[in-house]
């Protein structure tokens, strides 16, 4: 690496004395018309080395030498301005000893004090503008030019377009901004003109731009998916810059710069919760979680973990996945310091132990088996994690008089097709029949969502890694659809839920509307700067036994009554006989033929479909 040369600080000293000479002089020219009278000379030379005193004292107490040249900002100017408006006061009040305590002269002439002020401020602010200019100049030299236009024209905009010009890698070309205020439109920021967002196409097409960076702190959904759909139809690599809380000590880098991804893209508005009702539910209270190294159960954990909980009680079977967990939690500030314990929850002496020692008030049950084809070709494994766990944990929280207990569902529920989606059913059927036990005191809830982006297993990831290793990207069949949304948005759902709930219900979230995942791969390919079917293939591989085509969240016998929430929903299902529901669990449970359960499975869940044959 070529090693930068920094110019010494007695250099930029003697820089800086020589520009106070330049201004004095002109600060003199000025003063007297250009003819300097002789006899303000003679007074000159006598106080000339304590002016150059006073200045170079000056700056060295405000560090003036000390700031890079290079990298001159508005701060840097305004500090040389206030260094040297203290001088030139300090001139002042040699004047005023001098006129009225020794000789009844002048230090130096007020007029003149006051242009030389002025004319130093200028001299150096812009000195320093100009090196700066020149190295990036240097810089840019033999580089490759790159030509942006950055969404955003605001705070974050500007720092954008400077963290780019102090880049080493390429030579950076802000051509333009983009803004949706019409304040703004028609103004240039340091250089660039600022068009409204409706321009961009026109923009990215005449000026030939190769990156469209958006820099606006927290961008509305919907807007941010114009701006990138825009981009990515005139073949314009899309990167975004990320929150000003993960900047590196306050600073943007080039390096924090990064693709858009496709999370960002499917994500919704944020929904707003009523923190305050969410908080006084779960003040002090004991909360168990199951699944807790999970996706949705890691961050019901952080989610729970900022509420003020009194015990927070972490519970899987993945040893490295809880300590991860716990370790995270240790470094997040006002969070609660977990309890965690591995354990599976089909082992009920095992949780025995756990709900007695630890006495939960609000049971989260997210541990559950979710991959459908692995599980059609091990039904028994399905049956045992999602049947028999949520068995055992249900009936501990009836034993040990728990509060709350909240089953974390799925759309395959609805209607389903796999033995994954039939199990998860009849968990929602088992609880509900608890709950219709008008002895039990514990309050059942169930909520039920579609996919969350960027849980493990999820399409994203595998779409991501294919297009990394140069393709093919693997589609299941053309027309598949599915909900998505992201894993905070669903807890805080969760959350809100489980706040509201009076026993029985099943929760139905909102999930916006279904996205084609042929799209939803385009727009990945698309994204990473490839061209769909050209640089990256596209293949088909037939839907997987048990898949849907389309999921759901509601079934056809089933209706909705509303909450107090737009994004939640109750789903009114058919009342099942209590008795009969749980006598068919236990058989179920305690079948050990494989072949039997898919038959035990249609006899609890009569809409369960088998779609073909197991792998």
């Amino acid at each position: 690496m070529k090693k930068q040369w920094v110019y010494p600080r007695w250099g930029i000293w003697l820089i800086d004395l020589v520009l106070c000479l330049a201004a004095l002089a002109v600060a003199y020219l000025l003063r007297f018309n250009f003819v300097v009278p002789q006899l303000e000379l003679d007074l000159l030379w006598p106080v000339l080395p304590v002016f150059l005193l006073v200045r170079l004292a000056t700056f060295i107490m405000a560090g003036i030498q000390r700031l890079m040249v290079r990298h001159t900002n508005t701060e840097d100017a305004r500090r040389i301005f206030l260094t040297v408006l203290v001088g030139s006061l300090i001139f002042l009040v040699f004047g005023a000893v001098r006129y009225f305590a020794v000789d009844g002269m002048y230090f130096l002439p007020l007029s003149v004090i006051a242009i030389d002020f002025m004319a130093t401020a200028m001299l150096m602010i812009t000195a320093r503008i100009l090196f700066k200019l020149l190295h990036l100049r240097s810089k840019g030299a033999g580089k490759d030019e790159v030509r942006v236009v950055i969404h955003g024209a605001g705070e974050a905009g500007l720092i954008t377009k400077r963290t780019l010009e102090r880049a080493g890698t390429a030579k950076y070309n802000v051509m333009a901004f983009v803004d949706d205020d019409p304040k703004k439109v028609g103004k240039r920021l340091e250089g660039a003109s600022v068009h409204h967002t409706e321009r961009l196409a026109e923009l990215l097409e005449d000026k030939a731009i190769d990156q469209l960076i958006i820099a606006i702190g927290e961008p509305q959904a919907e807007n941010r998916r114009r701006v990138v759909d825009t981009a990515i139809a005139a073949k314009v690599r899309v990167l975004t810059i990320p929150p000003v809380n993960d900047w590196i000590n306050g600073q943007l880098s080039t390096g924090q710069i990064l693709e858009v991804r496709i999370e960002d893209l499917l994500g919704r508005q944020p929904i707003q919760l009523g923190d305050s009702l969410v908080k006084t539910h779960f003040l002090g209270r004991n909360v168990l979680i199951t699944g807790a190294a999970g996706s949705i159960g890691s961050e019901l954990v952080r989610q729970l973990g900022q509420l003020g909980v009194g015990r927070l009680i972490l519970v899987d079977v993945a040893e490295s996945g809880l300590y991860d967990m716990d370790m995270e939690l240790r470094t997040i500030r006002n969070s609660v310091h977990p309890i965690t314990r591995v354990g599976d929850v089909r082992d009920k002496r095992s949780m025995e132990q756990i709900f007695a020692t630890y006495k939960p008030e609000v049971v989260f049950h997210a541990a559950a088996y979710k991959h459908v084809p692995m599980m059609e070709a091990q039904p028994s494994e399905a049956v045992r994690t999602n049947v028999q766990g949520t068995r055992n944990i249900a009936e501990l929280s009836v034993a040990h008089g728990v509060d709350q207990f909240i089953l974390i569902s799925t759309d395959k529920a609805v209607n389903p097709t796999s033995v994954m989606g039939a199990t998860k059913r009849v968990a929602e059927m088992l609880v509900n029949s608890l709950s219709a036990d008008p002895a039990c005191r514990t309050r059942f809830t169930t909520t039920r969502f579609g996919n969350v982006l960027g849980s493990s297993g999820s399409v994203i990831p595998l779409f991501r890694k294919q297009i990394a290793a140069g393709g093919p990207v693997t589609l299941t069949h053309p027309e598949v659809t599915r909900f998505f949304m992201t894993i905070p948005e669903a807890c805080r759902l969760v959350l809100e839920a489980a706040t509201m709930g009076k026993g029985g219900e099943i929760f139905v979230f909102d999930m916006g509307q279904p996205m084609r995942i042929a799209d939803l791969a385009d727009k990945m390919i698309r994204l990473s700067g490839k061209e769909p079917g050209k640089e990256i293939d596209i293949v088909h591989t037939g839907l997987r036994p048990g898949e849907k085509l389309y999921e759901e969240l509601l079934a056809t016998a089933e209706n909705t009554l509303p909450t107090h929430h737009p994004g939640i929903l109750i789903g009114k299902v058919r009342n099942d006989d209590r008795d009969r529901v749980l006598d068919l669990v236990g058989q179920l449970v305690a079948e050990t033929s494989e072949p039997q359960l898919p038959i035990l499975l249609r006899e609890l869940v009569p809409e369960y479909k088998d779609l073909g044959p197991k792998p």
